[in-house]
């Protein structure tokens, strides 16, 4: 599943149906009916970007993930609502708000129970122009998706003016960071579409049990009431952070200073590998010992060197926190980070780089388990990530294999900031990466170069089984954008 920003979704001109949750007295039942009190806190990183978001409201409309795909056939509006608010009904964090009072920080809850939800069902007049609909979508989940306020999320569904004689009709969703994560945007296309089937036809939709993220929260406090793990976590931040400075890694490449004025990112998508390229590359990994995720990062180790002569590969890592398969189809953030350092240099080969990578993956993994705003206190941590990679393998998320067809893709929000995050999506298709960036001609130049010569990297270890670090690389193809984007999560996640 690519993940990219709206624009670059092919939205069709068409009619714009928003789905708006309520709360209020049309409840199921009286005893349903509003919002009660919940003494649950929220998760640390819920918690810190409520905080952040307080301080700079406008942060509100830049940290939102979404989803867009298909389903066949005519919207039958009855049975959408229906799929709707039976999957906020199933999903607590769709059903609750956390607030910080202004005035004294104090952080409270309130959460609605099953039944207590209604759907205002607003339609739109259709639309002749596909930038018409993108704006409005775009506006649209902007507006609604602000983490200080319920719903801090929308639905809307697009029935193409043409859609080529296969009816169809396209459903695009967007939430608050706070309440949704990678691997609950993959989650959505399935349980929604067996969800409106169950309505259309009776046959149950079959969807695997789940628990509450809000008890998660309350979880990840108990566990980080443990004085040692977070001490522990601190120290080895601390020494991550003294190497620049007590600042967060860098890209590889240069990307110049941050511009005086907010410059919105750019952005690219692109298939890295196909289906039996990634599992040529698999068998090279398992050859030298620890797995994909070790051998990927090995790849960007040696294109780090190759770009710019790094002799250390230096990044932070999400990796999930869903220890317990309770949580494996919740909807939450559950997401902490790692840190990653991996030495490099010339005549290293991919098996060298491989087991390095993967000893350090496996002794920072306890690391990401206590929140980085718990290490922050403890550590005096004031800085935030400049460059990020994550890595998901959603080979075996459900109906996986049918995202091509109904035109799944995972959504993000745009953003203004000088950093540069990486995503890779191990797919039944292939491996997809995704980035945002500065930008700016120098920071897009930068992440292009880097990327061609991770291909480089990738593709020579497809070839031949290995690398040797300084070795020429360039018989791998540079990275194709043509089917990706340019534009102006499980990890490990």
């Amino acid at each position: 599943m690519e993940f990219t920003e709206l624009v670059d979704y092919p939205v069709s001109a068409g009619t714009i149906t928003e789905w708006i949750p309520s709360v209020g007295p049309h409840a199921s039942t009286p005893e349903n009916a509003g919002w009660h009190r919940d003494d649950r806190p929220t998760s640390f990183v819920h918690e810190a970007h409520l905080r952040r978001t307080l301080a700079h409201p406008s942060a509100g409309k830049e940290s939102w993930l979404g989803t867009a795909f298909d389903i066949a056939g005519p919207l039958n509006v009855d049975a959408f609502r229906a799929a709707v608010l039976a999957w906020i009904d199933r999903h607590e964090p769709m059903r609750t708000n956390a607030t910080v009072d202004p005035h004294t920080g104090e952080l409270s809850r309130v959460t609605a129970p099953v039944g207590a939800t209604d759907i205002w069902v607003i339609r739109q007049d259709e639309c002749t122009r596909g930038d018409e609909v993108y704006e409005h979508l775009q506006h649209l989940f902007d507006e609604y998706t602000s983490p200080l306020a319920w719903p801090s999320y929308a639905f809307a569904t697009v029935e193409p003016s043409d859609t080529d004689g296969a009816e169809r009709f396209t459903v695009f969703f967007a939430a608050d960071h706070s309440i949704i994560d990678g691997l609950s945007i993959v989650l959505i296309a399935h349980e929604l579409t067996r969800l409106y089937t169950e309505q259309l036809t009776g046959a149950p939709a079959g969807l695997f049990p789940t628990a509450s993220y809000l008890d998660f929260g309350v979880a990840e406090r108990e566990r980080c009431a443990d004085p040692d793990a977070v001490a522990a976590a601190a120290a080895e931040w601390s020494d991550f952070l003294t190497e620049e400075d007590g600042l967060f890694p860098a890209f590889p490449v240069a990307i110049g200073d941050e511009p005086p004025q907010r410059v919105v990112q750019s952005g690219l998508s692109a298939w890295i590998m196909d289906a039996d390229e990634a599992e040529a590359f698999t068998l090279a990994c398992r050859r030298a010992g620890p797995g994909f995720l070790a051998g990927l990062t090995a790849s960007m180790a040696a294109a780090a060197h190759s770009t710019s002569g790094a002799e250390r590969f230096r990044t932070v890592t999400p990796m999930h926190t869903r220890h317990d398969p309770s949580w494996a189809a919740s909807l939450g953030w559950f997401v902490g980070l790692g840190p990653v350092d991996v030495e490099v240099a010339a005549g290293d080969s991919f098996a060298d780089l491989v087991l390095r990578a993967g000893t350090e993956l496996t002794r920072t993994r306890a690391v990401s388990r206590v929140p980085m705003d718990v290490v922050g206190r403890a550590a005096g941590i004031d800085t935030e990530p400049r460059f990020v990679v994550s890595f998901m393998d959603v080979r075996f998320a459900p109906d996986a294999e049918t995202w091509p067809d109904v035109r799944a893709r995972a959504l993000r929000s745009r953003k203004y900031d000088h950093d540069v995050y990486l995503w890779f999506h191990r797919t039944p298709q292939g491996v997809n990466v995704a980035a945002r960036f500065p930008g700016t001609e120098q920071a897009t130049a930068a992440v292009h170069s880097y990327l061609a010569a991770l291909r480089a990297a990738l593709a020579r270890v497809v070839r031949d089984g290995t690398f040797v670090v300084g070795e020429d690389t360039s018989q791998g193809r540079d990275v194709d954008t043509s089917q990706g984007h340019c534009v102006g999560e499980m990890s490990h996640t």
